[in-house]
């Protein structure tokens, strides 16, 4: 097998980071909304799975075609080479998705999938029984949108948001991946200090432990297609190898995480360690306005409550002013923050130099951004 098509999933307002991270790892690609597509060779799926940051999951594409009867969706999908990916034993369940399209029963639609496939593969394995489903799992998804369906293989097993090293969490916990995506929206190298004021359960500073180290993402967990027989077991110890090699550990880093909740300190603390950064990240429980700042050229990424429940408004505002009015003592730092609060650049009393929208799960959000004026030296 030559190349395969992958296509690197991606939460809205997130595809161009996710495109150049696909980049950087030498490969090109076509953006569409919510995805980044890329030809590559299968060494692709595990390098990936384990260096891509921001991407929620990467599907190995196994065909697309337009359809418009269950009839046309069976057929389609027997005519494609599902053996080249699946094998005798392979578990391949299947979960679908309609929109816009006229087989918008999506029970239908699976188990018609399901039959062709098991159909397909007792051809070319000369089963004369149904599949035998006791070995590797094939995560199949069938997804039409306007009669165009799309049939892919899930080969990264839990989300790649699911780093392995968060063992508590606070309530409301920013995932991961967009933790390491507004990390890399910034221009923060790992020689500047930086801070994150609303740590909650330290995602956003331990992914920028793990970015500033250059420690692969993935490196602490497990994916679905380490099982798979036609991605040979040297490619993934080549990829584990390659994660090693590159990974900084000597890298000096000034990095803060604080909060007013000494519980989620903890929290933090103890998933730092889980992530194999020892005390690399320096935890401290306060309030904003207490925030104490030593050094210029200095960046914040934070994302502070919202202030969506009914009540919390006034407290959120507040904690805003007291924030912007610590930080217009700091002009040399740069400060991100995502939030859904309508009124944040009036409570923090500064227009931001740039705004992008986000999605925060199913939360809309803004990324405000402002750029520090760098002192001489710089």
């Amino acid at each position: 097998m030559k190349n395969v098509t992958l296509i690197a999933t991606a939460a809205m307002g997130l595809e161009s980071v996710v495109a150049n991270e696909v980049k950087q790892l030498g490969y090109e690609v076509n953006v569409e909304n919510g995805k980044v597509i890329f030809e590559a060779p299968v060494s692709a799926i595990p390098r990936c799975n384990l260096w891509l940051r921001s991407a929620d999951r990467i599907r190995l594409l196994v065909g697309r075609f337009n359809t418009t009867s269950f009839d046309e969706l069976f057929e389609s999908t027997k005519a494609l080479p599902w053996e080249e990916f699946i094998s005798e034993e392979g578990k391949f369940p299947v979960s679908g998705k309609s929109v816009n399209s006229k087989l918008y029963s999506v029970p239908d639609c699976q188990a018609i999938v399901k039959k062709a496939i098991a159909e397909r593969l007792k051809l070319k394995y000369g089963l004369a029984t149904k599949m035998p489903e006791t070995g590797a799992d094939y995560k199949v998804e069938v997804s039409l949108l306007k009669d165009i369906a799309t049939l892919t293989i899930d080969t990264s097993g839990a989300g790649l948001h699911k780093r392995g090293y968060r063992i508590g969490q606070g309530e409301a916990p920013l995932k991961e991946t967009m933790a390491a995506a507004l990390v890399m929206l910034t221009n923060w190298k790992p020689e500047y200090p930086l801070i994150d004021p609303f740590c909650g359960s330290g995602t956003i500073a331990i992914e920028a432990a793990l970015i500033g180290q250059n420690i692969a993402p993935g490196f602490n967990r497990e994916f679905a297609s380490e099982n798979w027989d036609f991605i040979k077991s040297k490619l993934w110890e080549e990829a584990f190898q390659e994660a090693e090699d590159k990974a900084n550990y000597d890298q000096k880093l000034e990095i803060t995480g604080s909060d007013i909740d000494h519980s989620l300190i903890k929290i933090s603390g103890e998933n730092a360690m889980e992530a194999g950064l020892g005390d690399l990240i320096k935890w401290k429980q306060m309030q904003v306005k207490d925030l104490y700042i030593r050094k210029e050229n200095g960046y914040i990424i934070g994302n502070p409550p919202y202030g969506e429940r009914l009540g919390d408004k006034d407290k959120v505002a507040e904690i805003y002013r007291d924030f912007g009015s610590v930080m217009k003592d700091h002009p040399s730092w740069s400060v991100y923050i995502l939030t859904a609060f309508e009124n944040f650049e009036k409570q923090y009393e500064q227009k931001a130099t740039k705004k992008r929208k986000l999605f925060n799960g199913f939360i809309q959000t803004n990324y405000y951004q402002y750029f520090g004026k760098k002192q001489k030296g710089e």
